[in-house]
C-alpha cells in the first residue's frame, strides 16, 4: 500500500507541475527601461497602448488555460485519472505574458523619466 501511495503522490506531483499558472502569478521578465529611451513620448504612448492590448489578450488566454488545467486536475484526481493527460493540451502563455508585462514596465519607466506619463 505504501508503494502505491508513493507512486500516486509522485504522479500527482508531476501533473501538478504541468498546470498552467494563473496570470497574476506570472512574474514579469525584467527589461531595462533604457531599451525604450530613444523613443519619443508619442511613440512610448503608442507602444504602451499596444502592450495593454497584448497583456489583456495574453492574460485572458492564460487564465483560460489555468482554469482548464485546474478543472482537468480536479476531474483527474477525483473521478477519471486519464483526464490528467489533457493537461499537456493547449498553449501555456506564461512566457509571452511575462515578457509583455516586462516590456510594459520598461516602457512605463522610460515614459516617466521623460515626463510622458504621470506617476500614480
Amino acid at each position: 500500500m505504501s508503494r502505491i501511495a508513493f507512486s500516486a503522490l509522485l504522479v500527482g506531483s508531476v501533473f501538478l507541475s504541468a498546470c498552467a499558472e494563473q496570470p497574476d502569478q506570472v512574474t514579469r521578465t525584467y527589461i531595462s527601461p533604457t531599451t525604450y529611451q530613444h523613443l519619443s513620448c508619442k511613440q512610448l504612448i503608442s507602444e504602451r497602448t499596444q502592450l495593454v492590448t497584448q497583456v489583456t489578450t495574453l492574460t485572458g488566454a492564460q487564465k483560460k488555460k489555468a482554469d482548464s488545467d485546474a478543472a482537468l486536475m480536479a476531474v483527474g484526481m477525483v473521478i477519471f485519472w486519464p483526464a490528467l493527460f489533457g493537461l499537456a493540451a493547449g498553449t501555456d502563455h506564461a512566457a509571452a505574458l511575462s515578457v509583455a508585462k516586462g516590456q510594459y514596465d520598461a516602457i512605463h519607466e522610460a515614459g516617466l523619466s521623460k515626463g510622458c506619463f504621470r506617476s500614480a
